[in-house]
């Protein structure tokens, strides 16, 4: 399993969850329950506008993972990348469920120089280096602000019967734990999830559902939660269809250098019919 810090280099790839209320992240399966002998999922991932159609920019694939229901990863097949989505496809080889995600952290800083100008580190654009905040973050700024941020995205996909190793926290950043399966969710029923930050629990967390299919309707049909003392929540699906899930986290329990440390998490879930 890959980890955050070996994914701070592709911060940059996903460094676009969320900047912008308008602009939302996501990784969206062809079907999220299969069975046969050798089932195959195309994948889209995208920043759009409106959910679920491209229509901004490609999700970075080579900051995508996938791994199988014995929890090692699985090889992405058929990687592209367009103008507007990303696309990959995943051979279901074993049964059971599969996590696929995109994740990233590292460090930020943001100061007033001795004219009083904002600067930031790393600069609009770049990739943060932990290695170059000594030298490019001073310690005597004036309003120092260091900040650890995370950011994950995620999806799940199951060939015959559901499992659960897939479905185990890294421990790093803001992460989701099913209590209810992730692809086991019915309309009109409850699913319960509980977020993490750091393996413990996500207090107070922000969270944002909205259904698919925002450019046939007027308004988001937004369902707002937070989440409670365990890091749970519950949702009850409206209806069948696909669902964006968004999270967010800010506390200042960081490690040293940073003061504060902040978590997004996005997933998306298709929900069956009753």
């Amino acid at each position: 399993m890959k980890t955050l810090k070996p994914l701070l280099a592709l911060a940059l790839g996903v460094s676009l969850v969320l900047p912008v209320e308008a602009h939302r992240a996501w990784i969206v399966p062809g079907a999220t329950v299969l069975s046969g002998e050798d089932p195959w999922v195309t994948f889209d991932g995208a920043i759009s506008n409106t959910l679920f159609h491209p229509d901004h920019f490609p999700l970075n694939p080579e900051g995508v993972s996938a791994l199988g229901p014995d929890g090692e990863a699985v090889e992405l097949q058929n990687v592209h990348s367009g103008k507007y989505r990303s696309t990959f496809d995943l051979n279901l080889k074993q049964n059971g469920t599969y996590k696929v995600f995109s994740a990233s952290g590292g460090l930020s800083a943001r100061w007033q120089d001795e004219k009083g100008e904002r600067r930031f580190w790393p600069g609009r654009g770049e990739r943060a280096n932990p290695a170059d905040f000594d030298t490019q973050v001073p310690k005597d700024a004036e309003n120092l602000e260091v900040s650890y941020n995370s950011r994950r995205i995620e999806t799940f996909v199951t060939a015959g019967a559901p499992s659960e190793e897939a479905l185990k926290p890294s421990n790093e950043g803001l992460e989701l734990v099913p209590v209810t399966h992730p692809n086991d969710l019915f309309a009109g029923e409850e699913a319960t999830f509980r977020l993490l930050i750091d393996g413990e629990p996500a207090v107070g967390a922000k969270v944002t559902v909205i259904p698919g299919g925002m450019r046939y309707r007027d308004g988001q049909n937004a369902i707002e939660t937070e989440s409670g003392a365990e890091g749970d929540f519950s949702i009850t699906w409206p209806e069948a269809g696909l669902y964006w899930l968004s999270a967010s986290y800010r506390d200042d329990k960081a490690k040293a250098p940073a003061t504060a440390r902040s978590g997004s998490y996005v997933a998306t879930f298709e929900v069956l019919p009753e």
